[in-house]
């Protein structure tokens, strides 16, 4: 039998408040435990929420920039589950009438084509705290530090069909919510997490299968295998005669597998019901229009203007947008150099290759953008060649120094004098009488030993387009 999957994903973004989302308590990554935590944070009795603007005002921003209904009226519930990271014993959320209604992100699958994936809601939540485990053998702590650090929930549609649209439509939305600015997605830092819904049917038929929820991945590459994994569990549960049941699961990275942890729980099992001591948000098409107006450009609209005013491919503008610090970057290196499509190419090929290598956000490059467009500028006015760039670029990654100063302490110069070139081409065609027989006879392919050997004779400082129309003459 054929199976068809569906995936829906719901993605928890830590918004980039300074202060928590219902009291004045830091939000700071890494602090000792329980040293950002208030009286609000630990439950203490008589203590009373104050909702932090800024985390509704990101809430909207998110909600316009994907093009999603924006409710004027939302309304805060408390969620009823015990566990011993919330203090409360209940968590504020919203359930049936969230900040952000339907919405869509188009996102570019491998193939070239584009699928558009429907996104049902978004609304405003606390986090809770941590349990820990390991500093107590025997026992667990419990760190309130995250206890209500405000979160955006964005819930998919049952749209995607396999593991690699999910990761298609979370990178989409990491480079949404970075080019926002309303959270760093620091999936290693649990600022963006997600859960992902696996269900499996036959092909052809519409009634969803029971799905399993795989809880809290935190990498695009995790994402991917987890879901693999699942969708590979439940046909051989159900092709073996068995029947999947509606569960949260873990995905154990180590192994390799998702393991289950407890029954899928439905909303009655958290007895919502509307948080009495925060009232109705209530905003107005003037707050949704002031941040309407301070939006940045978007992915998607930059890409379209790299291609049409820099010439670039969908596929090279695809990698230069992908991040807002990335494209920002490239910008400054193209207009500096003045060749747009030589500054994507060092960017995405050589740059990149850096940065991924070191495991770096390009704010940690050690070669700035400045520095790139001087080292291109190099190769434009043939100080250097192309190949000679490459042996600059790789000192430039220790050295702090200037491009020019480090084309001159190595000796890098690019050979352009017509008279030198023209006595290094006589020389090696004096030497190599043999070859040159048989690139007369019709071999040309004898021409590449030509170059080869007069590069090696410059020690590669020979203006190549120089060299080869020489050869080519005196080669007659």
């Amino acid at each position: 039998m054929e199976w068809e999957t569906v995936i829906g994903l719901e993605v928890h973004v830590q918004l980039s408040t300074h202060s928590k989302l219902f009291s004045g308590s830091a939000t700071k990554f890494g602090a000792a435990p329980n040293t950002q935590a208030n009286i609000y944070d630990l439950a203490l009795p008589g203590t009373l929420p104050v909702l932090n603007k800024a985390a509704l005002a990101m809430a909207v921003r998110f909600g316009v920039a994907i093009g999603a209904e924006i409710s004027k009226r939302s309304v805060f519930d408390r969620k009823n589950y015990f566990y011993p990271d919330l203090p409360k014993g209940y968590q504020v959320s919203q359930l049936d009438y969230p900040i952000v209604g339907k919405g869509s992100l188009t996102v570019a699958l491998e193939d070239g084509t584009e699928k558009v994936i429907g996104i049902t809601r978004a609304h405003m939540e606390e986090d809770a705290g941590k349990s820990l485990h390991q500093e107590f053998p025997g026992m667990s702590g419990i760190d309130l530090n995250r206890a209500g650090t405000p979160l955006l929930e964005i819930v998919s549609e049952p749209d995607i069909r396999s593991a690699k649209e999910a990761v298609a439509y979370l990178k989409k939305l990491h480079a949404i919510i970075r080019y926002l600015d309303i959270s760093d997605g620091n999936m290693a830092q649990g600022s963006m997490r997600c859960d992902a819904n696996v269900s499996i049917r036959p092909v052809g038929t519409t009634e969803f299968g029971n799905r399993a929820e795989i809880k809290n991945i935190n990498s695009f590459r995790f994402v991917e295998k987890a879901i693999n994994y699942e969708i590979q569990r439940q046909q051989g549960v159900i092709e073996d005669g068995g029947r999947v049941v509606q569960e949260t699961r873990l995905y154990d990275a180590d192994k390799n597998e998702t393991r289950s942890m407890r029954s899928k729980e439905v909303a009655n099992d958290y007895r919502y019901f509307p948080e009495p001591d925060l009232l109705p948000i209530v905003i107005d098409d003037a707050f949704i229009d002031s941040i309407r107006a301070e939006l940045p450009e978007l992915p998607d609209a930059k890409k379209a203007r790299f291609c049409r005013e820099y010439g670039l491919s969908e596929y090279d503008a695809g990698v230069l947008v992908s991040t807002r610090e990335m494209a920002d970057y490239y910008e400054v290196v193209a207009k500096q150099s003045g060749d747009t499509k030589l500054a994507a190419n060092w960017v995405t090929v050589e740059l990149q290759g850096l940065l991924n290598k070191n495991n770096w956000e390009i704010n940690d490059s050690p070669i700035q953008a400045d520095r790139l467009a001087t080292l291109i500028s190099r190769i434009q006015d043939n100080t250097i060649s192309g190949k000679l760039a490459k042996t600059v670029f790789e000192t430039m990654i220790e050295d702090s120094a200037g491009v020019d100063a480090i084309i001159k302490e190595k000796g890098l110069q690019q050979v352009t004098d017509a008279g030198a070139i023209e006595k290094l081409v006589d020389e090696v065609i004096a030497n190599n009488q043999a070859q040159v027989a048989q690139y007369r006879a019709g071999k040309e392919k004898v021409f590449g030993f030509f170059v080869g050997q007069a590069m090696k004779a410059s020690k590669g400082k020979a203006n190549p387009a120089q060299l080869n129309q020489l050869l080519k003459e005196k080669l007659k």
